[in-house]
């Protein structure tokens, strides 16, 4: 069976998005990468309203983007297609696709009813990154709320690119690991309150680094009491970082209810101890207390961190089942195995609604 998987990418994330989709093809699935980043700006179709008005205005570079999204699902006669990372296909114009359509549900409630839900009713089938939603509902319950057609639960995982693929359980926790607590992640409002709080007791022993800029800085040292300096971080720069931490602080937007973040694959990936929120969902992701520990406010986080960087054999004990279990179940290559199984249960079983419905 050929996908094509449709994501949007820029930069080093652009060529490794490409390369590992393409590589993840074996005898029963070939995947084909399609970077629809290069041909509309995602900022200018982040919201389905906006999506809306360039479709209606026949904007030139979305009708060049459909053109060769068609060119390449008939020329490698694609049975599914897979959208990634801010869906730039109008549901209109997807009524004449004739694929079998997928959703990738990937940032959370964050943004769902910005380019999520809004789409739902043009997919064949919707996967989610997490099941935690809202504390009135997890996400399987909402999508069906929202009356979602076929949805699994394919979360995100450990791409080749983002840890040492030479390492091994005997020498991923080799080598000195000279910082205590490492954050690499969004400077976003919503995080600010804890990483201040971790940083302060810690101080340089915490290394925050992340996507931000020099306005954001600002504000997250004027609201917060001058906790320190945010450093900005390539993504090439991510693998030797992480090699040096002892402990990762993950943190989400929403706490427990945007749990499954890349974050949550690449510390353990790369022998860091997690520490993460996610309350009851994040055994769905590790076995806790056993592969990652949880946390439910920053103070806990904090005694958390004194511990466990007091007791190394137990904190080395964690970090490794963390590695094993990623080296196991989450690797990329692992996860675009299970996306292809999950397409073509889901294609078989439409089929066989249609034909009882067809049959009487």
């Amino acid at each position: 069976m050929n996908i094509l998987y449709s994501f949007n990418k820029t930069g080093f994330e652009a060529r490794y998005w490409t390369s590992e989709i393409a590589a993840a093809s074996g005898s029963e699935y070939k995947f084909i990468p399609f970077n629809h980043g290069l041909y509309v700006d995602p900022y200018c179709c982040g919201r389905a309203q906006l999506l809306d008005n360039l479709f209606f205005a026949k904007n030139p570079n979305l009708l060049r983007l459909y053109s060769e999204f068609e060119r390449v699902l008939r020329e490698t006669g694609a049975t599914a297609v897979i959208v990634d990372n801010a869906a730039p296909y109008h549901p209109d114009y997807l009524r004449n696709i004739p694929v079998h359509k997928v959703l990738r549900i990937a940032d959370g409630p964050l943004i769902a009813y910005d380019r999520d839900f809004a789409y739902l009713h043009a997919y064949d089938q919707v996967l989610y990154h997490s099941p935690a939603y809202s504390p009135e509902l997890d996400m399987p319950s909402k999508l069906h709320y929202c009356g979602a057609r076929n949805f699994d639960f394919w979360p995100h995982a450990l791409f080749d690119a983002v840890f040492d693929p030479s390492k091994t359980e005997e020498t991923i926790l080799a080598g000195d690991r000279d910082i205590d607590v490492i954050f690499i992640g969004g400077l976003v409002p919503g995080k600010m309150p804890l990483l201040a709080k971790v940083k302060k007791a810690f101080g340089r022993r915490a290394r925050l680094h992340g996507l931000t800029n020099m306005k954001r800085n600002a504000y997250f040292n004027v609201k917060y009491g001058f906790p320190g300096w945010v450093r900005r971080a390539r993504f090439d720069e991510y693998v030797p970082l992480y090699q040096r931490a002892k402990i990762g602080i993950n943190v989400h937007n929403r706490g427990d209810y945007t749990v499954g973040s890349y974050r949550l694959f690449e510390l353990p990936g790369n022998g860091v101890m997690q520490i993460s929120d996610g309350g009851q969902y994040l055994d769905r992701f590790f076995k806790v207390d056993e592969e990652i520990i949880g946390y439910r406010n920053a103070d806990e986080l904090i005694d958390k961190i004194r511990y466990y960087l007091s007791h190394e054999a137990e904190r080395k004990r964690v970090a490794l089942n963390g590695y094993r279990r990623v080296m196991r179940d989450h690797r990329f290559q692992t996860r675009m195995h299970e996306l292809g199984n999950l397409v073509k249960k889901t294609i078989q079983r439409t089929n066989l609604r249609l034909c009882a419905v067809q049959n009487g």
